[in-house]
């Protein structure tokens, strides 16, 4: 009988391989086989020192709708699998450890925490709400570092001493640059002398802009203009053994107002954690709850808006990756996937009018879950 859910691919490139597959072309094969346990599936030309620029929240369907104002960037037709779930947290963590969330433990925007029995943020809650040893994976910074590589990570200051920053972009140095013209200086900066650099360049505008007033706003439009006029500044800019790759974190589609739901609150009774974004909830029940009859009531209740499955569903299918045994309990036992353009809502706390976000993501449509794979520089000479 064929499943219910649908299944990840576990044989294609995704986010995990983006850093192995520039320390391989860097000639630190080694450090990128000691991560993956494997060689890294995406293949690139060698280089002395590599610029990985993550836009935060660029989906290749937007950027080939979005083509006429970004041409550097929709030149290339390459794509490349975000991962699961389609969520900041998520994402970035797997392209700094090469691992995917089940063995990384970051399962999400927010996460159960079985010790303490709450929800806790996985995207700001590091300095006050994540367990000391949450993160599973050592960063690939890390290890570049103790290869003799400098690892570098530039961004707005404003993230400098965030506890995300410490953790998930941990064992590099972290370069303030607050515009993003003044990112680029700085990762050219960085790669300009005689020694080996892997420099991360994060782009957090898009996603925030598409949050508030949607990816196809003119203020969207107008700042992609302006990151594809920069990052083809950058491409030129870089000296001939430099390589640039670009791509982003996850994909984004807006949502209707029309189109987010209340969770229904009776069959949220026994649930004591709803933990994702609201296109991927993740629900944790009490203790001695029958997980299938909850399972069988939501899809119930869902109907064709959702994708529902158990956790143990959503591990066989491949949804998360491979899953350690730590990372399990971390996991929802109900997974909630929104199909076509539903987001689902924890409302029961909700004083007054409930502000909606207009961009989002989290989910498994193609929108969400392919971002670009765009090689520049040396990667592309």
């Amino acid at each position: 009988m064929p499943s219910i859910v649908p299944t990840v691919p576990v044989d294609t490139a995704n986010l995990a391989d983006v850093l192995p597959g520039c320390l391989t072309a860097m000639g630190h094969v080694d450090l990128a086989v000691a991560a993956l346990g494997r060689e890294a599936r995406i293949t690139l030309r060698p280089v002395r020192s590599a610029i990985v620029v993550l836009v935060d929240g660029l989906g290749a369907s937007a950027l080939a709708a979005s083509a006429g104002h970004a041409r550097f960037l929709a030149a290339s037709r390459r794509r490349l699998r975000s991962g699961f779930p389609t969520t900041t947290a998520a994402a970035i963590t797997t392209l700094t450890t090469g691992a995917d969330p089940g063995q990384h433990g970051v399962v999400g925007y927010s996460g159960y925490e079985p010790a303490s029995g709450t929800v806790i943020n996985l995207l700001g809650g590091w300095d006050d709400q994540v367990p000391a040893g949450w993160l599973l994976r050592p960063t690939l910074f890390t290890a570049a570092e103790r290869s003799g590589v400098a690892a570098r990570t530039v961004g707005p200051a404003r993230y400098h001493s965030s506890g995300m920053t410490q953790e998930v972009l941990g064992g590099g140095t972290y370069v303030d640059a607050d515009s993003i013209a003044a990112r680029v200086d700085a990762a050219v900066a960085e790669v300009s002398g005689a020694s080996q650099s892997l420099v991360y360049l994060y782009v957090p505008e898009l996603d925030s802009i598409a949050h508030k007033h949607g990816w196809r706003s003119d203020r969207w439009t107008g700042t992609l203009e302006v990151l594809d006029a920069e990052l083809a500044r950058l491409a030129a800019a870089v000296p001939a053994d430099v390589g640039v790759l670009v791509t982003a974190d996850h994909g984004i589609l807006d949502v209707p107002d029309t189109s987010n739901v209340s969770l229904d609150a009776a069959l949220l009774e026994p649930v004591v954690g709803v933990a994702g974004d609201p296109r991927c909830r993740q629900l944790t029940l009490a203790p001695g709850t029958d997980t299938a009859e909850q399972v069988t009531a939501w899809r119930t209740w869902l109907g064709r808006r959702a994708w529902v499955a158990s956790r143990a569903e959503a591990v066989d299918a491949g949804w998360f990756g491979a899953v350690d045994d730590a990372v399990l309990p971390r996991i929802g036992d109900v997974v909630i996937v929104a199909r076509g353009s539903w987001a689902f809502n924890d409302d029961r706390d909700l004083r007054g009018e409930p502000k909606r976000m207009i961009g989002q993501h989290g989910g498994l449509s193609d929108e969400e879950t392919f971002v670009p794979l765009v090689l520049a520089g040396a990667f592309a000479a």
